[in-house]
């Protein structure tokens, strides 16, 4: 690890500022992607600007029809939190199964979002449940959001202030973990809101999260895991690796949607 110029600004205004002047600036949230890259020589940064002392940039709100987590809020605040299990379940029960206990107390939502791996939870639950990422600029569909392998819709200097959920009938989320890192070899978050559409967010399955569409108009037609039945998920465009190969992904991805569409809830 190169040496580097530490900040720990108070707005994400003096955060910007301190980014556009550093030569190779990077902001960080948790740090758990950001540091362990750094320990092996993968990134240099001249400048860390660390968020977690800008003010109130944690927090989680709910209404009657929507989900508002801040985004320096933590994974295990997301999943302890009474209000989210009320009103979306699953989230925090996704929540709770990221990482370890020491990763959750750490990690953040707006940190898994903004480094978007494919492999990550956060982002199935956000295209699973048609979520708007909120940031320092603007509002952002998660449709349009996440970009590519780590890669996502932010500009320079952009930071993710708030990420909002709506609230639907039913969700759930499924995964197939990686049993050393807890990544998801494939996972599903499914949700059905009030009219009976349904949504079907993948992760690990591709370079990046994606909506499972041919599954949605299936779902959204008979929400049932018989429904399923013979629905061939493509493994075209999804990854093969040491770990499974794109068909045994693929497959993982249509078994998933069948166990969330039974513990939809």
């Amino acid at each position: 690890m190169e040496n580097f110029n530490y900040h720990r600004p108070a707005t994400t205004t003096a955060a910007a500022a301190l980014l556009k002047k550093a030569k190779d600036g990077k902001y960080m949230a948790g740090g758990h992607t950001l540091l362990p890259t750094m320990k092996q020589g993968l990134a240099s940064p001249t400048d860390i600007i660390d968020l977690t002392a800008i003010k109130n940039f944690s927090g989680i709100k709910v209404s009657k029809t929507t989900v508002t987590i801040k985004a320096g809020t933590t994974h295990m605040e997301v999943a302890t939190s009474k209000d989210i299990k009320k009103a979306i379940p699953a989230l925090a029960e996704m929540a709770g199964k990221i990482g370890g206990v020491h990763v959750r107390h750490k990690g953040t939502i707006g940190g898994s979002i903004a480094n978007a791996d494919p492999a990550a939870d956060y982002p199935s639950a956000c295209l699973g449940l048609g979520a708007t990422i909120e940031t320092t600029k603007r509002k952002i569909e998660a449709d349009k959001f996440f970009v590519g392998m780590f890669e996502t819709a932010l500009k320079a200097g952009e930071i993710i202030t708030a990420v909002h959920f709506p609230i639907p009938k039913k969700s759930a989320h499924q995964k197939f973990p990686n049993p050393a890192s807890r990544y998801a070899l494939t996972g599903v978050f499914l949700s059905q809101d009030a009219k009976g559409k349904v949504r079907v967010g993948v992760t690990g399955a591709a370079p990046k999260a994606f909506r499972a569409t041919d599954l949605e108009a299936v779902l959204s037609k008979d929400f049932s895991a018989k429904a399923l039945a013979g629905v061939a998920v493509p493994a075209k465009g999804l990854m093969s690796d040491m770990h499974a190969t794109a068909a045994y992904r693929a497959h993982l991805i249509g078994v998933l949607a069948g166990r969330a569409v039974d513990a939809a809830k």
